[in-house]
């Protein structure tokens, strides 16, 4: 085995245990979403060579396909006259786009659990709306950093694909 692919192994497995752990994916889940980011650049990752790499029946690659699809952490594309699926991990801006919803669900939450506090006479209720104003405001500033960085993505995402696609250029 070269050392490139054990470090590629490597990664794959550290892949694995972060979206295992913080997405709560189930472990093959995690490990195709490893492979689909380290093969990125390539972009012709198809069922059957996800089925050999992660040496899983087809039945479970296919369950976590579906389930990456579904919760938007990969897509697929297909080519004229190829029959194929082709698997990539979605764009970062695409991806971002779920943490400004998740905020912004966060936030109203927020703002109904400031509001009940606020009709509340206790002092300690009094203390926990200050520290939900903070929160809020904590929450506003990650919202302005992710637009910020989603609309960095995009420029880069588009120069990546003029660089590939010359012709769509205008």
């Amino acid at each position: 085995m070269s050392d490139l692919t054990k470090e590629r192994e490597e990664l794959v497995e550290l892949f694995g245990v972060f979206f295992e752990t913080t997405h709560h994916l189930p472990p093959l889940g995690a490990r195709i979403l490893g492979n689909l980011i380290l093969d990125s650049k390539s972009s012709n990752v198809t069922f059957d060579q996800l089925v050999e790499r992660m040496g899983a029946s087809k039945s479970s690659v296919s369950t976590n396909l579906n389930l990456l699809l579904k919760l938007g952490k990969i897509t697929y594309f297909t080519q004229p006259g190829d029959r194929k699926k082709y698997y990539k991990p979605t764009p970062f801006s695409e991806r971002f786009n779920n943490y400004l919803k998740m905020i912004a669900l966060e936030k109203g939450i927020i703002e109904k659990m400031a509001n009940y506090r606020d009709k509340s006479s206790c002092p300690k209720s009094r203390a926990e709306i200050e520290m939900v104003k903070i929160y809020n405001e904590h929450l506003t500033e990650m919202e302005r950093l992710i637009l910020k960085s989603i609309d960095d993505f995009k420029t880069i995402e588009k120069e990546s694909e003029n660089k590939l696609n010359p012709k769509n250029e205008q």
